[in-house]
């Protein structure tokens, strides 16, 4: 009788992956290895991002990006949730200048391609794995990059919830954020009223679609202040999540009609 080492190893059961996911992972790789390809893919989804955004008016009680009730705030850190911000870049008024947060990832590349073609700058890193005070080199330094963006009087956006973590969770770099630049975070959401969420995704990606209407609503901003402790951090952080969650259910009230 063989030996339990000697027996052949079991069979890992391999799990069918969504079919988007599967064609997404052929075509990178020489997507990667194409300036022009890239180049050209950013400019396809420029274009329809403006499509979307021209094809969807305001609904009635929705809120400016930049610029609107909370103009006397800025510079400002406008958080938002991950699968919910693709439409962002089109809706960003040109008046004050934005710098936003891009993760490091090979597929975020074309995220920053995309958004260079709305005149938005992109700071290639993450919030981290975050500690209640610290967030990894990465994302440490992606930090001080955007607090000099804010020194310089502009804005800047940063996804709160850490990618491929719990989603519509926020992570501490944002809160951390706020803490060194001594500027409110502005807890904002974005909605259309015809959309399609990718319900595969970790994050229930929401691809904004023509022909409906469109909302961004944001909440009261949030402050941090320069002393706060671990415990005021944390409660900071949770604060913000209470408030990305509720600006999406009035984003989508709005664009869906309902009380």
């Amino acid at each position: 009788m063989a030996s339990p080492a000697a027996r052949p190893a079991a069979k890992k059961k391999r799990v069918k992956q969504p079919a988007s996911k599967t064609l997404w992972r052929r075509i990178r790789e020489p997507l990667a290895k194409s300036r022009f390809a890239k180049g050209a893919v950013a400019s396809l989804l420029a274009g329809a991002m403006r499509f979307v955004k021209l094809t969807n008016p305001m609904a009635k009680g929705s809120f400016k990006l930049a610029g609107g009730s909370y103009s006397d705030r800025e510079p400002l850190i406008i958080g938002l949730w991950h699968g919910q911000h693709l439409l962002a870049p089109a809706l960003y008024p040109s008046e004050r200048g934005l710098v936003a947060m891009v993760s490091r990832s090979a597929d975020a590349e074309l995220n920053a391609l995309v958004i260079n073609k709305f005149g938005i700058e992109a700071v290639r890193g993450s919030g981290g794995r975050e500690t209640k005070s610290r967030v990894e080199k990465g994302g440490a330094t992606a930090l001080i990059a955007l607090k000099k963006a804010i020194d310089a009087g502009k804005n800047v956006s940063m996804i709160a919830d850490i990618p491929h973590g719990t989603p519509r969770d926020a992570g501490m770099g944002i809160i951390l954020l706020a803490r060194i630049s001594g500027r409110p975070i502005a807890p904002t959401a974005i909605a259309t009223s015809r959309r399609k969420v990718l319900e595969a995704t970790w994050d229930k990606t929401t691809i904004n679609l023509p022909f409906g209407r469109c909302a961004i609503f944001v909440a009261p901003p949030i402050e941090v202040a320069a002393d706060a402790d671990d415990a005021e951090m944390e409660r900071k952080r949770q604060e913000l999540t209470a408030a990305i969650d509720y600006a999406t259910e009035q984003a989508y009230r709005l664009v869906d009609g309902t009380q």
